[in-house]
């Protein structure tokens, strides 16, 4: 549906675009005005993709079922954190590969979405695998399995990482 919706968008757009090049015979003033009608019509269509986006989302995630992932760090982590593994009942959902940038957005205080899915109500088993470097280059790996409640409304979770040189090291898991 949202490549069908992008196809449409920018069909609109390259069909506006030539619009201001067949009127060669209109004044100035008549070109300024086809091209603000066309920047108008440009910034409609952006805002109806991104409602269609929301829309999209509510449709694939109501939120009944909606539970959504999120992982930081720990004020103040120094290890390097090299990937995130998640299972939710055994099954996996999320895996992810940290980036230099990623890294830097975390240590700064930044939360990733890294998981956003449906599940049903009730108790769930999630699992929580962490590998990455200590502070002396030492490998570290660390798994935490904890059991998060699904109730009617949306789920979210927060999955606080603190290394092995941290004052609490391990795995928080905790309703945001």
């Amino acid at each position: 549906m949202l490549a069908t919706t992008r196809t449409v968008i920018i069909g609109l757009i390259l069909w506006l675009l030539p619009v201001p090049v067949l009127a060669g015979s209109v004044s100035q003033d008549e070109i300024k005005g086809l091209d603000e009608q066309v920047q108008d019509i440009k910034v409609e269509v952006l805002s109806i993709a991104a409602e269609l986006g929301r829309l999209e989302e509510k449709l694939l995630y109501p939120s009944g079922t909606q539970v959504a992932l999120f992982v930081s760090l720990a004020e103040g982590e120094t290890f390097r954190l090299d990937a995130v593994d998640i299972r939710i009942d055994g099954k996996e959902v999320a895996s992810h590969l940290y980036t230099y940038k990623e890294l830097e957005a975390l240590a700064q205080g930044g939360i990733q979405r890294i998981y956003t899915g449906n599940i049903s109500q009730g108790e769930r088993e999630l699992e929580v695998t962490v590998s990455g470097k200590s502070e002396t280059g030492a490998d570290y790996r660390l798994t935490r399995t904890a059991s998060i409640d699904k109730g009617i409304g949306p789920k979210q979770v927060e999955i606080r990482l603190a290394g092995p040189g941290s004052r609490h090291p391990g795995i928080d898991i905790r309703d945001r």
